[in-house]
């Protein structure tokens, strides 16, 4: 039997492959979860999704999911968080985006937020904070890839032509 996650996950990594543009290796990340995963040796990548058909979507987050991407940063120095928004999109977002969803103090139970309009890009919030800036449906993968990470600020500038 397929489950759920299953399919998701099959989601994100097809994506991966197919346009990223480049060879890629996918291993598992030694973990519990089922959620973690490792690209090309050192980018981290842990995946959410919501089966909900329709915007805002909502994604928990446990006390041990934060430490297990905790954990990957330190070892792997880059990770990524892919929420999987039914069957809309996939929304990446790096550590550091996270951490303003998301602060340091993790609460036994968290959540982040994403909602979408038609032909509109992903506003993202948490228990800690919000982005402050929307998420291209394009940024997975190139995201992931990028050789400069860019400062929210920038980003928010550099990105705005995809509105």
């Amino acid at each position: 039997m397929i489950r759920e996650f299953e399919f998701y996950h099959g989601a994100v990594l097809a994506k991966l492959l197919h346009e990223s543009g480049q060879s890629v290796t996918i291993e598992p990340f030694p973990s519990e979860s089922n959620a973690s995963y490792v690209v090309n040796k050192n980018i981290g990548l842990f995946i959410k999704h919501s089966a909900k058909r329709m915007s805002p979507w909502r994604f928990s987050f446990a006390q041990e999911h934060q430490d297990e991407i905790l954990e990957m940063k330190n070892k792997l120095g880059e990770v990524f968080l892919l929420l999987v928004c039914g069957e809309d999109g996939i929304v990446s977002l790096s550590f550091e985006e996270l951490k303003s969803l998301l602060n340091e103090a993790h609460d036994p139970v968290e959540w982040i937020s994403v909602a979408r309009n038609k032909n509109t890009h992903y506003t993202v919030k948490g228990s800690d904070g919000d982005l402050g800036y929307k998420i291209s449906h394009k940024d997975f993968p190139r995201k992931l890839f990028e050789k400069e990470i860019v400062s929210p600020e920038k980003r928010s500038k550099v990105f705005s032509w995809f509105k």
